[in-house]
């Protein structure tokens, strides 16, 4: 019963700030929303399109967790931890729902990285460089994490047929075509998005096959080499294009898409296993 009102009174709040425009309104816009703060849209969605599951919200998931996981898989993974209190972090946090057996299974592992100011500093008139002289910032390595985050999401999924990790990137080192910016002097200042000093999506590419970006890649892929199947988890990278800003909304339709397509296969899995009890 308690259940049952609990997704009354979502649907309510739902109608009462007219979805998802009520979700992100004027104030949201002004502002910037965090990944996590859509997640959490996402579970309340996610909640009212499926009144009878449970599901939880969580920012961290412990690394003995990943271990046990791996050992379910195969009683020789998962051995080494040298930190029992290690943890991976993930900035919008982990969904999951629970399935008929008692389990916790995951639904959406999002995360969000800015990297490049180049945009901002041009237009604001601003020089860089250990001379102040320069235009371009060469780019760093704030995006190692990512990879870590990723390649453990991986671990813990590892017995599982899809792999909802979104990752969204925003700034000057993620450009996917060349753009011109004046500066207030006049002068235009001329970003090549193939340029070695500025772009890093080939860095992280690495984490999803070279498969390509700004793409629902949550369903794994099996595919045949020789004489063995490979299991693809690819992590979904999404970008803007220009270096624009992510908006709420449109993070938000992407992270659902995903969440979706998790529950597709986790309900196809639900039915093969009650069929082959």
């Amino acid at each position: 019963m308690a259940k049952k009102n609990q997704s009354k009174r979502l649907t309510r709040q739902h109608k009462d700030s007219h979805g998802v425009i009520g979700i992100f309104g004027k104030e949201a816009k002004q502002h910037d929303i965090t990944v996590g703060q859509v997640s959490q849209s996402v579970l309340t969605q996610l909640t009212i399109d499926f009144p009878t599951l449970s599901f939880r919200y969580r920012d961290s998931i412990r690394k003995e967790e990943i271990n046990l996981a791996l050992q379910k898989v195969d009683k020789e993974l998962g051995q080494t931890l040298f930190v029992p209190n290690s943890s991976i972090i993930p900035d919008g946090g982990i969904i999951e729902v629970k399935d008929d057996y008692d389990e916790w299974r995951v639904v959406l592992v999002s995360e969000a990285k800015h990297q490049g100011k180049d945009i901002e500093n041009i237009l604001a008139g601003k020089l860089v460089g250990k001379n102040n002289d320069q235009d371009l910032m060469a780019a760093g390595n704030a995006i190692e994490r990512s990879h870590k985050n990723i390649s453990e999401i991986a671990n813990f999924m590892l017995g599982e047929s899809h792999f909802p990790y979104v990752l969204f990137l925003e700034g000057s080192n993620f450009l996917t075509e060349t753009i011109s910016i004046t500066r207030p002097d006049g002068r235009v200042v001329v970003l090549e998005y193939n340029s070695g000093m500025l772009n890093r999506l080939d860095r992280l590419t690495a984490a999803n096959y070279g498969l390509p970006i700004n793409t629902n890649l949550c369903k794994n892929r099996f595919v045949r080499h020789r004489d063995k199947t490979i299991m693809l988890q690819a992590a979904s990278i999404y970008t803007q294009g220009k270096g624009e800003r992510w908006s709420s909304e449109h993070m938000f339709s992407i992270m659902m898409e995903i969440a979706r397509t998790s529950m597709q296969v986790l309900f196809s899995d639900l039915f093969y296993q009650l069929q082959n009890k």
